[in-house]
């Protein structure tokens, strides 16, 4: 067999486990996806009618505030599963199993791409299961193509991939699980500083830099624009742009510290 042909091997028996680890033990993804699902039963019906009056634009009420929460929402949704990767991979850490994999003729890279791909589909399929809840009490896209569609999926998966990638370079950095869970949390944190639950315009001058200038928002406004018809102007290739540099960053943080040697 060629080497590519190893790896892919290799990564496919990889994925297998850890979807197997997802199905033997579901309660983790369960506890990560009633997150985003109560805080949208939150905002949309306790809230809903309260903060849609705030909107200057796209209407009031509470179905303008589903259809304005709805994009934060299931980037949040993405935000909050990836966290799993994080104690998975401290948890294979922890336990000594990686130490073990290393001793063993498989591609050194395939554990990584084993967590990475199960995560990334795990986040996918809470995106749409999240969404099937947000449809059920409402939400309903403006006219958006097909094309549109698929773009606002790609941008979904492609800001998934990203977060698995530092949610699993911070897994190798922590030294059990718990550790992990933590040092996650500013990925389900940082939407409640962005444009998910209120406009920038309406934040105090000083706090409105901390909710423009970082990866959820040009994301969130990207996908009103695909399945809203708002304006997208740069977001697009902002949202993109975020999406490239983290999963960088992470790939390299995390392929770093698996090829270090353990202490």
């Amino acid at each position: 067999m060629s080497a590519f042909s190893l790896a892919v091997r290799d990564s496919t028996t990889m994925l297998r486990r850890n979807l197997l680890h997802t199905r033997r033990y579901p309660s983790l993804t369960l506890n990560l996806l009633l997150t985003p699902v109560m805080l949208l039963l939150l905002f949309v019906y306790i809230f809903g009618n309260t903060m849609g009056a705030g909107l200057a634009e796209g209407g009031s009420g509470r179905s303008a505030y589903i259809a304005y929460i709805v994009p934060g929402i299931l980037l949040m949704t993405i935000g909050s599963t990836v966290i799993g990767a994080a104690v998975s991979v401290a948890t294979d850490m922890s336990e000594g199993i990686i130490a073990r994999f290393r001793t063993m003729a498989i591609h050194r890279g395939s554990v990584l791409i084993g967590h990475v791909v199960g995560s990334v589909m795990q986040s996918v399929a809470s995106v749409v299961l999240v969404g099937a809840v947000a449809v059920a009490i409402g939400f309903r896209s403006t006219d958006a193509t097909v094309l549109e569609w698929l773009a606002a999926f790609g941008l979904l998966t492609l800001f998934a991939l990203a977060l698995t990638w530092i949610a699993v370079g911070m897994g190798m950095a922590s030294p059990n699980a718990e550790a992990a869970s933590n040092s996650a949390m500013p990925l389900i944190l940082l939407p409640l500083v962005s444009s998910a639950f209120t406009p920038i315009d309406a934040m105090p001058g000083w706090f409105r830099p901390i909710a423009e200038y970082q990866p959820f928002t040009p994301a969130i406004e990207t996908l009103r624009g695909l399945l809203l018809g708002t304006e997208i102007g740069n977001n697009g290739w902002l949202a993109v742009a975020w999406c490239l540099v983290l999963a960088a960053l992470g790939y390299r943080w995390s392929t770093a510290s698996f090829r270090r040697d353990p202490k």
